[in-house]
């Protein structure tokens, strides 16, 4: 781990994100060795947000915003 890494990992704890979209944040970053340990590690959270981005839309969920980011 490095400085920056830990600097950055409070900026977004300070933020005050949940756990689920925290995870969610992970897999959209992970490269393949991580997102499979992901997906072993939180099955249903990768379920889930592979059954939203496949789905090509949002009706059922609504308040998906796949850019992660909360609007003001």
């Amino acid at each position: 781990m490095s400085l920056y890494n830990y600097q950055k990992s409070k900026e977004i704890a300070a933020k005050e994100p949940s756990f689920v979209s925290l995870i969610m944040a992970a897999a959209w970053n992970a490269d393949t060795l991580n997102y499979g340990k992901l997906k072993a590690a939180f099955p249903e959270i990768i379920e889930e947000l592979k059954k939203i981005y496949f789905r090509g839309d949002n009706l059922q969920y609504p308040q998906a915003n796949f850019n992660l980011k909360e609007e003001s």
